[in-house]
């Protein structure tokens, strides 16, 4: 019993620090780097930044509980993510684009260091904490 609450913490751990690095370089490229968010990037930081408090608290109470309120907010993310991941490569079509005022959801500045477009950052993410947070989900069953 004892080793499961140890893995069960270890996997909510993991997908917190996931979170807190997310969130530290969402903070870091909005005010280091000063380029602004667009729409969606909003929408998916909405999703990120309480998932580093409920996870958090969640890992330090050992509350696996703390899933009930983290999954959602990751699903949520991801699919926020897919769609931007999707705007960005120009698989949906202008029309449909939430980015009309302010900064563009899909032009060059969406890109990390030049390398890595900040919405596939944000899909990995997402994807990561969902893939961590499945086996806390699976030990709260009886």
């Amino acid at each position: 019993m004892v080793e499961n609450d140890s893995r069960t913490w270890s996997w909510m751990f993991s997908a917190w620090l996931v979170a807190l690095v997310a969130t530290m370089g969402a903070v870091f490229i909005g005010e280091i780097m000063g380029q602004a968010p667009c729409v969606l990037c909003w929408y998916q930081r909405i999703a990120m930044f309480p998932l580093v408090v409920t996870l958090g608290v969640g890992a330090l109470a050992g509350d696996r509980n703390a899933v009930l309120y983290s999954m959602p907010l990751a699903i949520a993310g991801a699919g926020f993510a897919t769609f931007h991941v999707l705007l960005f490569y120009g698989i949906v079509p202008e029309a449909i684009q939430p980015c009309s005022a302010g900064p563009s959801c899909s032009d060059e500045a969406m890109m990390f260091f030049g390398l890595v477009p900040l919405p596939v950052l944000s899909l990995v993410t997402f994807s990561a904490i969902v893939i961590l947070l499945v086996p806390v989900i699976r030990s709260r069953r009886p």
